[in-house]
């Protein structure tokens, strides 16, 4: 399998390691009774906040594309850059409940796995092993 083939497969792991990690959040009574008060965890779910949340986790989304889209050179930096990005997220916006720390122990791995494979992008378009 071609490695831009891989690494967007992985983003798409990543995508809905997220997306079932807040899926399973909203089963939580606790969880639920908090954003009903519109703050989670002292922080309170603002407009701009949900705003923010939208485009970081857009990165993640518009990666599945851009890994195949740009040139060998650009993607390896934007995956660089995203996976940095998301990782900070996923880290600094998450929670210490068991399913999503099993969550984003997954994710995590997945986006160093995505930046060592970004690494052997040639900018003549061969793959490094």
């Amino acid at each position: 399998m071609p490695r831009t083939t891989r690494i967007s497969t992985l983003w798409i792991v990543v995508m809905f390691n997220m997306a079932f990690a807040d899926i399973l959040s909203f089963m939580d009574p606790t969880f639920l009774a908090q954003v009903a008060t519109g703050s989670v965890e002292g922080v309170t779910i603002t407009p701009m906040f949900l705003l923010l949340a939208a485009v970081l986790v857009e990165v993640a989304i518009v990666m599945i594309f851009l890994t195949r889209a740009l040139s060998p050179r650009a993607s390896r930096v934007a995956n660089y850059v995203a996976a940095v990005i998301t990782i900070l997220f996923v880290v600094g916006g998450g929670s210490l409940k068991s399913h999503y720390i099993f969550f984003a122990t997954i994710e995590v791995a997945a986006l160093l796995y995505i930046a060592y494979l970004a690494k052997g992008l040639q900018p003549d378009g061969a793959e490094s092993q």
